[in-house]
């Protein structure tokens, strides 16, 4: 007979270490088995077990991350405790209609090699059950689909059913969990040559950004990264009026100046449309930092990341350069035949004075917040990936920098294509080149949303094509840690050839989806791209 085990009043079980051997059954002097242990739960109604070995925590329903073309079951993914987490909803698995999420809601965290979390309706209990009480489903393999059961437990005059962890991932899950990566094949994902096939062709790349309507651009050599204003800024006293103060950026400080202060413009309150235009100082001539620090630039706006031909720039006239050498704006782009102009400003010349120096020096001179020694050795830029993050509805997508070739705002008309697939969305002309254009939203079986300004059009080449995808706005350049990158569940055959990473930054509670650029699109979809072309 099972006899029944409380679980705790917060809906957690007991840990799987001390019960593991009784769950596995040991073997008496007189060869009969222990008793086996069985974590219980109920969804919809029925009550079902699996064995208490096999559980490894129970925990209430955490936030989640949706990833597209990600089976329906998958609720989404979560973070535990720095462990990527699938969850999925045994409601789902099982075909019967979705419930509310409440406070009985718990998932329970399967670990066959890797953790899977399933949603139930509510715990139950820890039974102890003779193995005479347990009965095989072959009997009822005729008229029941027992495929996910491993057998039945006979509790009184009910019977409860037992799940087969195992069959529960393989039905939904196929291929999750069944290899790992191995450190060579992870680094040769990190190394990818996105960039290899792009044509060599004499532009230069810009990131480009508002200040009060006016709209300027720093080579993106000199970029590091964009990161939004932070809810803290430390001030310095005595400080020319430009400098803003400094920040923390993964445990270094960062010196911060307005641009709108140092150009003399009408000073205004930050909010969450700011950005912080990271750049090096002092770069060597292979484009590496040479020691000269990081200064943070308080922009309006980032608007766009910029390709543009070398033709187009021309040099800032000696008249309106402020004496030369010591002017801020190096040089002007003309686009859209000259009625729009971009002034481009070089770093070194903009940061050459006193109080910013010697910020800038505190960073490797003392200024420096530091948990341990691996921030600052030497290299340490080796251990860090730089991704362009995107979003889609609520989630944040990251793809590497290098294989964005530029961003560009969604024109207000675009040109329909007949006969091509749902999911292109038209071409445009940039620059004379016709661009197919993709939403990204369609792409990814998401809820459809009006155009809008914070809309872009993120430029990728993929196996020679060069196309565009709609997302719902840019964010930042992020550098990510390697250490906080790790391979994405394979949850799917398409998920997991596009999403091949996930970014876990537990502690800004962040999990970002990694996107392998050359998987966007799979051969046939390229051919539609090459007709709407």
């Amino acid at each position: 007979m099972a006899n029944p085990i409380d679980v705790g009043a917060d809906g957690s079980a007991p840990s799987a270490a001390p019960g593991a051997d009784a769950a596995r059954g040991d073997i008496q002097a007189d060869g009969q088995a222990d008793n086996r242990q069985f974590v219980t739960f109920t969804v919809r109604g029925e009550t079902f077990a699996v064995p208490l070995a096999e559980v490894q925590e129970i925990i209430r329903l955490p936030d989640m991350v949706q990833v597209p073309m990600s089976p329906r079951s998958l609720e989404g993914l979560a973070n535990l405790r720095g462990t990527v987490l699938p969850v999925a909803s045994l409601r789902r698995m099982f075909q019967v209609e979705d419930a509310e999420h409440d406070d009985a809601t718990r998932v329970v965290v399967i670990n066959r090699g890797v953790p899977v979390g399933f949603i139930v309706d509510r715990m139950a209990s820890v039974v102890s059950v003779e193995p005479a009480d347990i009965e095989t489903v072959d009997g009822i393999r005729s008229t029941v689909a027992a495929d996910l059961l491993a057998g039945m437990i006979k509790h009184g005059s009910a019977m409860i059913q037992i799940l087969d962890p195992a069959r529960l991932i393989e039905q939904e899950f196929r291929g999750f969990g069944a290899r790992r990566t191995s450190a060579a094949e992870l680094d040769a994902m990190r190394g990818g040559d996105a960039g290899q096939d792009r044509e060599a062709v004499d532009e230069v790349q810009l990131v480009s950004f508002e200040v009060a309507g006016q709209e300027y651009a720093l080579p993106i050599e000199d970029v590091q990264e964009i990161v939004k204003v932070p809810a803290s800024i430390s001030h310095i006293p005595n400080s020319d009026s430009h400098v803003v103060g400094v920040m923390t950026l993964r445990r270094r400080l960062l010196p911060l100046v307005s641009l709108r202060r140092m150009f003399g413009l009408p000073a205004t309150g930050l909010d969450e449309h700011n950005r912080i235009v990271v750049v090096s100082l002092g770069t060597d001539a292979d484009g590496g930092e040479s020691g000269g620090g990081s200064v943070g630039v308080v922009t309006d706006t980032v608007k766009e990341v910029l390709r543009v031909n070398r033709s187009l720039v021309d040099s800032m006239p000696a008249l309106l350069n402020r004496g030369g050498a010591k002017g801020e704006i190096q040089s002007i782009c003309r686009l859209k035949d000259g009625q729009r102009l971009v002034s481009i400003l070089t770093a070194d010349r903009m940061f050459r004075n006193a109080d910013l120096s010697e910020a800038v020096a505190a960073q490797g001179d003392g200024g420096e917040i530091s948990m341990d020694s691996s921030n600052t050795r030497p290299g340490a830029v080796d251990d860090e990936e730089q991704f362009v993050v995107f979003r889609l509805a609520q989630e944040e997508y990251g793809v590497p920098i290098d294989s964005v070739q530029e961003i560009v705002r969604v024109p207000d008309e675009l040109t329909h294509v007949p006969k091509t697939p749902d999911f292109i969305e038209g071409v445009v002309n940039l620059r004379g080149t016709v661009l197919p254009v993709i939403d990204q939203r369609r792409r990814f079986g998401l809820p459809e949303t009006a155009r809008n300004d914070r809309q872009r059009i993120m430029v990728f080449t993929i196996n020679g094509v060069r196309t565009g995808f709609i997302v719902d706005s840019v964010s930042e350049v992020l550098k990510i840690a390697r250490s906080v990158i790790g391979r994405a569940p394979e949850l799917s055959a398409e998920q997991s050839s596009l999403i091949t990473r996930v970014a876990n930054i537990e502690r800004q509670k962040r999990i970002i989806l990694l996107l392998d650029v050359d998987q966007l699109l799979d051969k046939k979809e390229l051919g539609a791209l090459v007709q709407a072309a």
